[in-house]
């Protein structure tokens, strides 16, 4: 048995639009309740207002109401007096009423009669049951054979009167709220049409690309709102992902190239080796020596393209490991003697001041390794490497053939190798990890042609705060 649904689970089951036109028809249905009651309670207070201050300035004269009271005393009915229902309190309690039905006599009515109080104000009904208000106030008349008298004159006016007029009010009220809280929530359900508008187009382009993988849409992003913003921030971040598979497919292919030429090397190495096994020919121990050393150089050169890969393929807004305060010196120093294992028989020039950058430590190092073996690789024999650090700014310069200037542009790029450089050891990804590792500290990195021959490499690192040196017991 299903329970049943609250009106709240229905409205939020409803299109975004649909709701949006029904809370301004709340709002305004509200609103226009609450200007409608206060304008009926208004205008009714008004108009009993007026009509008290009409009873109350309402004044027989003197002669009629001897002329009333005496067709009273002689048992004639007296007539109505000008639209008024009029009615004679003497002090004793008697009573002679102009009108069709008489009032009942309150206490207030015979202490005006007997002078006690001044007037009476108050809301009776007659015989007939009709609602009256009723201004009371005194009168002294002198009768034949009677002498002075004190009497009380109650003055009333049907309350019908105002009750018509509120009546029609209430009427035109409900009339003119109907048609704004229904102009309302047509004209809410228009806003909210024109307005989701661009949400209704993001939304299709969402379920678009969600069903097709298609990252080449784009949706108009027009004005300087919410919307255009959302519509702005859609398309880049399409843009974003499709140049993200764009880069992919690229690294994948590259990766894919680079690693046909070892793997193929491998094959056909130890293809020999499995075949001199297999027919009992022996390889000469000097073939079988360079053999060995070649399986070996490329499982060391695959490994570090592995390497190189798996560094490349992380994302950006990973990171890959906590950042530290790192001594840059003293990692390039460890990074040198690294880069004199590779080039013993170059020079190389320090000249390191203290400086200290926030970093991956591991990362940091590699990145400082692959600026040296590149300055290594292209070093003449007996070549001089000059390595400078000076508040946060490292130099390293060989003496090698340089790099041409169209070139340039693309040393950073993932794969890319120089023609002088393809038949030299590597993957081409080096300066890409160094690029990628220097982004990550915030600092930046650049490659130029140096004055007199060779290559300039030139990277900036922001400075961290210096550690405290350590206290030794």
């Amino acid at each position: 048995m299903t329970r049943p649904r609250t009106p709240l689970a229905w409205f939020r089951s409803r299109p975004l639009r649909s709701r949006l036109a029904l809370l301004t028809a709340f709002a305004v249905a509200v609103a226009v309740a609450a200007v409608s009651a206060a304008c009926w309670f208004v205008t009714r207070a008004q108009l009993e207002g007026e009509m008290d201050s009409a009873l109350r300035s309402t004044r027989l004269d003197p002669n009629a109401v001897r002329s009333l009271y005496g067709m009273c005393q002689r048992g004639e009915e007296p007539p109505p007096v000008g639209g008024y229902t009029v009615q004679i309190v003497d002090a004793a309690g008697g009573v002679c009423t102009s009108g069709e039905a008489a009032l009942p006599v309150g206490e207030g009515d015979l202490a005006v009669a007997r002078g006690t109080l001044s007037s009476f104000l108050h809301t009776v009904k007659d015989t007939a049951g009709h609602e009256l208000r009723v201004s009371t106030y005194p009168q002294q008349l002198i009768l034949p054979q009677q002498g002075p008298a004190f009497l009380a004159v109650s003055v009333a006016r049907p309350l019908s009167e105002i009750d018509n007029a509120m009546s029609t009010l209430r009427w035109v009220l409900l009339l003119v709220s109907g048609i704004g809280v229904i102009g309302a929530g047509a004209a809410g359900l228009w806003v909210a049409r024109t307005g989701l508008e661009p949400v209704h187009r993001l939304t299709g382009a969402v379920e678009h690309v969600a069903a097709t993988e298609d990252l080449t849409v784009r949706i108009p992003d027009e004005g300087e709102d919410e919307i255009a913003r959302l519509s702005r921030a859609f398309n880049q971040m399409t843009a974003s992902l499709e140049s993200s598979r764009e880069r992919q497919a690229r690294l994948i292919a590259d990766a894919g190239h680079e690693l046909r030429t070892p793997l193929t090397s491998l094959r056909t190495n130890i293809e020999l080796l499995a075949r001199s096994e297999r027919t009992g020919r022996a390889i000469p121990p000097e073939d079988r020596q360079a053999l060995m050393a070649s399986v070996k150089a490329q499982m060391t050169e695959l490994a570090s393209l592995i390497g190189d890969l798996q560094e490349l393929a992380r994302p950006d807004a990973v990171r890959p490991g906590p950042l530290e305060v790192v001594p840059l010196h003293t990692a390039l120093r460890a990074a040198l003697d690294r880069a004199r294992l590779r080039g013993p028989e170059l020079t190389f020039t320090t000249d390191l001041a203290p400086w200290y950058v926030r970093a991956e430590p591991a990362a940091l190092e590699r990145a400082l390794v692959n600026v040296l073996d590149n300055a290594v690789k292209f070093s003449p024999p007996r070549g001089t490497v000059e390595v400078t650090l000076m508040r946060g700014e490292l130099t390293v310069r060989d003496h090698g053939p340089g790099i041409a200037p169209d070139e340039l542009p693309h040393v950073f790029d993932r794969f890319w190798r120089s023609p002088s450089a393809r038949s030299l050891p590597g993957s081409g990804l080096g300066l890409s990890i160094v690029a990628r590792t220097v982004k990550r500290t915030g600092g930046s990195v650049a490659l130029s042609a140096a004055e007199g021959g060779g290559t300039l490499a030139t990277l900036r690192f922001p400075g961290a705060p210096t550690p405290p040196p350590e206290v030794t017991a």
